[in-house]
């Protein structure tokens, strides 16, 4: 989002987020917050060994020899890195790979949100285009034969269209975005394990809390909502794109390796692992302006989110966005906020800079923080 990269200090905080988002232990390492036990016995153990006198003509060579291997490994190591770099920025030039390939998007998703956003609408209408996504089916009637959703518990509901009427309208716009982007998250975030679960949450408590604000101000909960939800479609994309991309290089290396022979260039390769850095600043670079591209190919016309999800990639001040973008701005702020307070990771300064970025008044944080925005709440009559 261009607001945080307005300044060092909103781009500090911005980065530290997504490396969070990540992982943990990257965001901790990253903003200096490890744990230095390790580093300080490797340092005492240097010095026990610099005291020593023996066979020291054999430690010498030994030092020159790993030198000349660490060279040989950083050498491979960026020659392999730029090669990923260049695949991927080559892939965020085709905006329609990414949208129909690597997301995997369906026309009938985005006409499903369209139609949620037109006042006469109805299930009959929506139900064949619902049909048409197998995915989208099973996870509405999975849904509605939860314990907590289920009218008899001795009966299973089968039919999507009896499921989709079972759910109505209103639950429909909450239930469609959600499961929509769900499906559109990396089916696997190896080796960062918990980034997709971090990807889901963070889209949905900012949807969540979007919402909350809308409902405040009387506002559209539905675009709030949506707009909120699908505001970190471009996140997702540039995640998928880096892991299968260096996944798919990867392996292609070791293989050609292996066939040639070459033990130590394969020994090198076997310990190269996806690069943190690279993709924190393929998401900080990429990320918001991606999501607007890719939002602006799915023609919403009655859904009103096109519009906010390019003021939230490319306007640098709150004043310049439409209600909508600054209502899921204040949401991105916040989950910011929350996400890095919860592991120590924001000071009081950052945070009072972070959220008077979005202009996000007491009265919006006392409500953002009594508001449940981890869970979506379903009215079943």
């Amino acid at each position: 989002m261009e607001i945080f990269q307005t300044s060092d200090s909103l781009l500090s905080i911005y980065r530290r987020a997504i490396s969070l988002a990540i992982s943990k232990d990257y965001a901790e390492q990253l903003s200096g917050k490890v744990d230095t036990v390790e580093h300080q016995d490797s340092e005492q153990e240097n010095r026990r060994r610099e005291l020593l006198d023996v066979e020291v003509q054999a430690q010498q060579e030994k030092i020159i020899a790993d030198h000349g291997e660490a060279h040989f490994r950083q050498q491979i190591m960026g020659t392999f890195y730029n090669q990923v770099n260049s695949q991927i920025n080559s892939d965020f030039d085709n905006k329609a790979h990414l949208y129909h390939s690597v997301l995997g998007i369906e026309d009938a998703a985005p006409t499903i949100l369209e139609m949620l956003a037109k006042r006469a609408t109805s299930i009959n209408k929506i139900y064949p285009l619902a049909g048409s996504l197998s995915w989208l089916t099973n996870d509405l009637i999975n849904l509605v034969n939860k314990p907590q959703y289920r009218k008899r518990a001795d009966v299973q509901v089968t039919d999507g269209k009896l499921a989709l009427s079972y759910i109505g309208l209103d639950n429909l716009k909450l239930v469609m975005p959600t499961f929509i982007l769900k499906h559109w998250l990396p089916n696997s975030t190896a080796p960062y394990g918990l980034m997709k679960r971090k990807l889901w949450n963070d889209s949905l408590s900012v949807a969540l809390a979007a919402k909350a604000l809308a409902s405040d101000k009387d506002m559209d909960t539905f675009s709030a909502f949506t707009t909120g939800m699908l505001s970190n479609i471009g996140q997702l994309a540039v995640t998928r794109c880096f892991l299968t991309t260096f996944h798919e290089m990867h392996t292609a290396e070791l293989r050609k390796a292996y066939d040639d022979k070459d033990k130590r260039l394969h020994n090198v390769l076997v310990q190269i692992e996806a690069s943190p850095d690279i993709l924190l600043e393929q998401i900080i670079m990429r990320s918001a302006k991606l999501s607007a591209d890719l939002i602006e190919q799915m023609h919403f016309e009655r859904l009103q989110i096109t519009e906010a999800v390019f003021d939230l990639a490319y306007a640098q001040s709150i004043d310049k966005m439409c209600p909508i973008a600054q209502l899921v701005a204040k949401a991105k702020a916040f989950v910011v906020f929350r996400s890095l307070a919860k592991d120590d990771l924001i000071d009081a300064d950052e945070t009072k800079a972070l959220l008077s970025s979005v202009k996000l008044s007491p009265s919006e944080i006392t409500l953002l923080k009594k508001s449940d925005i981890d869970h979506i709440k379903l009215n079943f009559s």
